[in-house]
């Protein structure tokens, strides 16, 4: 069964192609100025791993609940739409609820297929790409100008997506969520690194008007990555009141928090860059996010590095003792045939 028979809605077989515009850029100074760059060349050598050995793939899911969260993180709960589904529609729509977040997931980080896995074995569902997702893609890729691409793919995409990573990595009462994402972390922030030194020193010398320009770019692409983990397209698939389950979603308390808590890579980011002109500001201040601008991104990145390597650590010592259980069985078992002997 291939990937296309399990979308909740038909998708287009074969690729998607967005035409690329743009120079190869070369230069003949090899100055110190790219020891930062580098740096995160060689953590890309050292850090990589195997995702059929590194991920504990027997561990089980429950695909009504994906992340193993309590139910009063539905932006549905509490609400008379909530609470006139019965328990099988409730399951049912989890199970789409996290087929479709690990899709969004799968679709914006392809360089991360083990997404493919888990949505193939532990879900069993895809959804196609969210759209507002597919339309800032597709706008990075398509200008010709060299950093627009960083800009949308590594700081906007990449980088509200590794904050939606730490949330369900930090929130998932799921063992092997908690491991799947921790990893792709480790990568994801390297990633951001990179957008982030590339873009810092040509934006500092760009004219007033280009400046402009990419500051609008980055106004519209909060705005499309903001609703797009709103989830409409699960209301639309079961056939759910799309304008109430909206409704219910804007309002609820829980959602205008993780909408929040999505900017914390962002904003710093934006700000880092030197695109931090009054309309940057005024839209992160009509989301909610501007007090991110205070964040330390280089501390969140240390503390991804620190919640993989735990992961790594803990998996080590449970197998260790599994390893010491079996040989104690062993041991047991020998004493008492010679017990009997």
């Amino acid at each position: 069964m291939t990937s296309y028979d399990l979308y909740t809605s038909p998708v287009p077989e074969g690729t998607w192609n967005v035409p690329m515009a743009g120079d190869a850029r070369f230069s003949w100074e090899y100055h110190d100025g790219r020891d930062r760059l580098l740096s995160l060349y060689q953590k890309g050598k050292d850090k990589q791993w195997d995702a059929g050995k590194r991920i504990d793939w027997d561990l089980e899911v429950d695909p009504t609940n994906v992340a193993g969260l309590p139910e009063e993180f539905n932006p549905l709960f509490g609400s008379d739409i909530w609470d006139k589904m019965s328990q099988d529609r409730r399951d049912e729509f989890g199970r789409h609820q996290g087929s479709w977040l690990f899709s969004q997931f799968l679709h914006g980080e392809q360089g991360a297929l083990n997404y493919t896995r888990f949505v193939h074995e532990k879900i069993g569902m895809y959804y196609p790409v969210n759209q507002d997702l597919a339309k800032l893609l597709a706008e990075s890729l398509r200008d010709s100008r060299w950093d627009l691409p960083y800009l949308g793919m590594q700081v906007l995409i990449e980088g509200l997506a590794l904050a939606a990573f730490g949330l369900y990595r930090d929130m998932s009462g799921n063992a092997l969520v908690k491991q799947l994402l921790a990893y792709v972390m480790q990568d994801e922030a390297r990633h951001v690194a990179f957008g982030r030194l590339a873009l810092k020193d040509y934006y500092a010398e760009l004219t007033g008007a280009e400046r402009v320009e990419r500051e609008e770019f980055v106004v519209e692409g909060c705005y499309l990555m903001r609703d797009r983990f709103k989830g409409r397209e699960i209301f639309e698939t079961l056939d759910m009141p799309v304008g109430e389950c909206m409704a219910c979603v804007d309002n609820s308390d829980m959602f205008k928090l993780y909408q929040s808590l999505l900017f914390t890579r962002i904003v710093p980011c934006v700000r880092d860059v030197g695109l931090w002109g009054d309309k940057v500001q005024a839209a992160y201040a009509d989301m909610g996010v501007l007090d991110h601008a205070k964040g330390d991104l280089e501390a969140l990145m240390r503390q991804d590095e620190q919640i993989a390597e735990q992961a790594d650590q803990d998996r080590y010592a449970q197998e260790l003792a599994a390893r010491r259980h079996e040989v104690d069985q062993a041991i047991a078992l020998g004493s008492g045939d010679r017990d009997l002997g």
